[in-house]
């Protein structure tokens, strides 16, 4: 549970950076001209689109995920996940920026950029819907980290919605930019970039303890205690409680 507010706050003070990274997008959506009714709902059909997305996303993780917790994996996949985001947040920037993306998917991210291209010359709502899908598929570092968090959840579904609660609360910013296009200031942005790393960093260290396996509700539950009462409930009673 404490993992879905962490997806949630992290949607929230992070989507002024999704303001940044896809504001542009927000503010060139094909919605000027529309009836304030017409136009409230096609920002909608956009945001959906880009929640779709980041729940596929979410989902696919989250079943990898559930791969490492079939092998036993998953304690030690929440550590390494939450110390790597904690050294994301830590070691200067410029150690990052030496890796970069190979060619191919430079050319898979040009296509994409010309398809949102071409379907910003379509004003249907159909195409808001499609503008953002593709636009959830863009590189973004936030996405990346709410990523570890579905990978982390060890479940189709976990995965899933922690990636749904994080694209709904980019909602907020990201539909306020494409309504009263500069509402938000740019110091207020400056103030929620000051504490993002904060918020990424209090994500980390719920992903460590909940690696950690202590015991503690909500926060690090007994994973092995946890997988032994589900195999129970998928097991038929005779085979799961042995009696003499």
């Amino acid at each position: 549970m404490l993992m879905l507010w962490a997806a949630i706050s992290l949607g929230l003070l992070g989507s002024l950076h999704c303001v940044g990274m896809c504001g542009p997008i927000a503010l060139s959506l094909p919605v000027h001209g529309r009836s304030q009714s017409s136009r409230f709902i096609a920002i909608l059909v956009y945001n959906a689109g880009r929640i779709m997305t980041y729940s596929a996303l979410g989902a696919l993780f989250g079943l990898l995920g559930q791969g490492f917790a079939i092998f036993g994996l998953q304690q030690i996949l929440s550590i390494v996940l939450g110390v790597i985001i904690l050294l994301s947040v830590l070691l200067p920037g410029d150690i990052f920026a030496q890796f970069s993306f190979t060619s191919k998917l430079h050319q898979l991210f040009a296509r994409l950029k010309s398809s949102l291209g071409n379907l910003f010359q379509n004003r249907s709502t159909k195409a808001l819907f499609y503008i953002g899908l593709l636009n959830g598929l863009l590189p973004c570092g936030l996405i990346y980290m709410a990523i570890t968090g579905a990978l982390a959840s060890g479940s189709v579904i976990h995965g899933a919605l922690f990636m749904a609660l994080f694209g709904l609360g980019t909602v907020p910013a990201m539909f306020s930019v494409a309504w009263f296009s500069n509402l938000i200031s740019v110091k207020f942005r400056a103030s929620i970039t000051k504490a993002m790393p904060y918020v990424v960093s209090v994500m980390a260290v719920l992903l460590i303890l909940r690696g950690m396996n202590l015991g503690i509700p909500y926060i690090s539950p007994k994973m092995a205690e946890q997988n032994t009462e589900a195999s129970c409930h998928t097991t038929p009673k005779v085979e799961c409680c042995h009696k003499e």
